[in-house]
């Protein structure tokens, strides 16, 4: 870590990892369905975020079918800081979100969890991982336990040292039976401005039951750092042509605007805002936004200063909350 970092960390609930407050999300710099991202200025903004005290890195087997992983075990690797690497397994379908229905034993058998496991530690090169997460969850999962006896196999042959879930998108209600269960070690969440319903139930129950948090998306895949507009283009091929396709641009701008009043002492622009609302909540272990160069890194890491957005402001930003899903 170089000098001068202002990095502030958390406990990753009953893990006992220490993380950073901004963590490192790398599903933009595996490529695939992030269209124009490049090995040498990923591996640059990994190393950028490490001499910035960034500890906790979020990758998936899924992301750049494995490029996102071999990126993150390189700059780890070549690290003398201790590094906590998280990742996450695809559902066997290969299909997310996960649907009512969908039978755990078909998604995640135990040669899958397995099988994948393996895989991203071959990817990563490392010699375990810290946080191993099903990558897709449904509550009604946890009557067949066969997905637990496997990941805790894992866990005591040493590839696995804590496990997790992420879930389906603007679905936070969809975990609460397994976080208060007590079986899992941490959860990974959509939570934003737009998107506060984690913080009705789920976010005070892994309070209650010492169940980590990462929270993904502050930034609602771009709309929240004030960047889109309805002249927006994508590169072809690039999944936000989906996400923000007919007029969900000229949406983002009416609800984005009117949040630019919030601007002032506690925030001076819309990133910065965005990320000291996530981390405002005492849940929160860490933020993990996408940061694809050296300037991302910069502007997100600085935002971990200890000072958190007062109560007045925090009421306000309540009223922005936006319910919708454009994941459909």
């Amino acid at each position: 870590m170089t000098g001068g970092s202002v990095m502030q960390y958390r406990r990753l609930g009953k893990t006992g990892f220490t993380v950073s407050e901004i963590g490192f999300g790398a599903w933009g710099i595996g490529g695939g369905y992030w269209i124009g991202a490049r090995d040498a200025d990923s591996l640059a903004a990994l190393h950028a975020a490490i001499d910035a005290g960034v500890n906790f890195i979020d990758t998936a087997l899924a992301y750049g079918r494995g490029q996102s992983e071999s990126l993150v075990g390189q700059a780890v690797r070549a690290r003398s800081e201790r590094i906590y690497v998280a990742t996450k397994i695809p559902p066997l379908t290969q299909h997310w979100p996960a649907l009512p229905g969908d039978r755990v034993q078909d998604l995640f058998p135990a040669s899958h969890l397995i099988k994948s496991t393996e895989q991203s530690l071959r990817n990563l090169n490392l010699d375990c991982i810290d946080l191993q997460q099903l990558h897709v969850w449904r509550d009604e999962w946890l009557q067949d336990k066969s997905w637990l006896q496997t990941l805790l196999r894992l866990k005591a042959d040493g590839k696995v040292r804590a496990i997790g879930v992420s879930l389906n998108d603007h679905e936070p209600d969809s975990a609460l039976k397994v976080v208060t269960s007590g079986v899992i070690d941490a959860v990974q969440i959509i939570y934003n401005i737009f998107d506060q319903s984690p913080a009705q139930a789920l976010l005070p129950a892994c309070i209650r039951h010492d169940v980590g948090v990462l929270a993904r998306c502050p930034f609602d895949e771009g709309g929240l750092t004030g960047a889109i507009t309805p002249e927006t283009t994508f590169p072809a091929g690039d999944w936000r042509n989906d996400y923000f396709k007919g007029d969900r641009k000229a949406q983002v701008v009416a609800h984005v605007n009117p949040l630019k009043s919030c601007l002032g002492f506690e925030a001076r622009t819309l990133p910065e805002l965005s990320l000291r609302f996530c981390l405002a909540h005492p849940a929160v272990s860490t933020v993990i936004p996408g940061m694809r160069t050296q300037a991302h890194v910069r502007a997100n890491t600085v935002v971990s200063d200890g000072r958190r957005l007062s109560d007045a402001l925090l009421a306000t930003l309540g009223r922005h909350a936006w319910p919708r899903n454009f994941y459909d």
